[in-house]
């Protein structure tokens, strides 16, 4: 006789039982964790990396941000520092002036070269449009994320650089003799330092700008930066020129 014959009901029972793990798996998919399916929690892990992810890559974004930001106030400062020794230069050279026509006043001839009032006036004209421009840039904030307001102060500073050049050409025509003073040695060392400093926050700008832009350009950071709003910063590029010291002697030569 078959043996499967004899067996009671509950022993079949047993028989179809020994593998329970089997029968968890008939008719749907695997469990995994607290009875989800493994693709979904598959799903879950790799939405909680990605979500890392882009909260790690935003952090980023928001720190270079930051210091892109700090390094345009850098920028300011230094043109600040720039506009309050234009200020200060003009006013040295006006007293300077009022001394030399207190000194010589009603001397004729009293040396050669000597200075006639138009020459003068002219040299106060241009010292006092000089103060009067470097007023107008102090304290002078811009938009970093503006890049026409940017240009703009950018153009403004140069326009005023060229005055002073102006300025300056002007006084020694009316003052030959003032490269000789204290005075000037004083004004040149100053505007050298100044314009060094310009010089060194323009090129870390630049630098930090490039890091953000380059951040956020690349893939899969771009995604990121799209999700989140963050866009690239306008860059703006070396003036002609700022890589060499201004030499105020040249300025005053014959």
């Amino acid at each position: 006789m078959d043996q499967n014959f004899n067996n009671t009901p509950a022993q079949q029972a047993g028989v179809n039982n020994q593998n329970p793990v089997n029968n968890l798996s008939v008719g749907g998919a695997a469990k995994g964790c607290f009875g989800l399916s493994k693709t979904v929690v598959i799903l879950i892990a790799l939405a909680l990396i990605l979500g890392g992810y882009g909260c790690s890559k935003r952090n980023s974004f928001v720190t270079q941000e930051k210091e892109v930001d700090a390094a345009w106030s850098k920028v300011e400062a230094d043109y600040q520092r720039r506009s309050d020794l234009y200020t200060t230069i003009a006013a040295n050279l006006k007293k300077y002036d009022k001394h030399e026509r207190e000194t010589y006043q009603g001397v004729t001839n009293a040396r050669a070269g000597v200075r006639n009032n138009e020459q003068q006036d002219q040299a106060l004209q241009q010292m006092q449009a000089l103060a009067d421009s470097a007023q107008a840039l102090k304290g002078v904030k811009v938009d970093p994320n503006d890049e026409q307001a940017i240009n703009n102060y950018l153009n403004s500073q140069k326009k005023l650089k060229e005055q002073l050049n102006l300025a300056i050409n002007v006084v020694h025509e009316a003052y030959p003799d003032l490269k000789a003073e204290d005075l000037h040695k004083d004004f040149q060392a100053q505007m050298e330092g100044t314009e060094n400093r310009i010089n060194t926050s323009r090129k870390d700008y630049i630098e930090k700008v490039r890091e953000y832009n380059t951040n956020i350009d690349l893939f899969p950071g771009n995604i990121v930066a799209g999700i989140f709003g963050f866009k690239a910063k306008p860059q703006f590029k070396a003036e002609e020129g700022t890589d060499k010291v201004p030499n105020v002697d040249s300025m005053l030569e014959d």
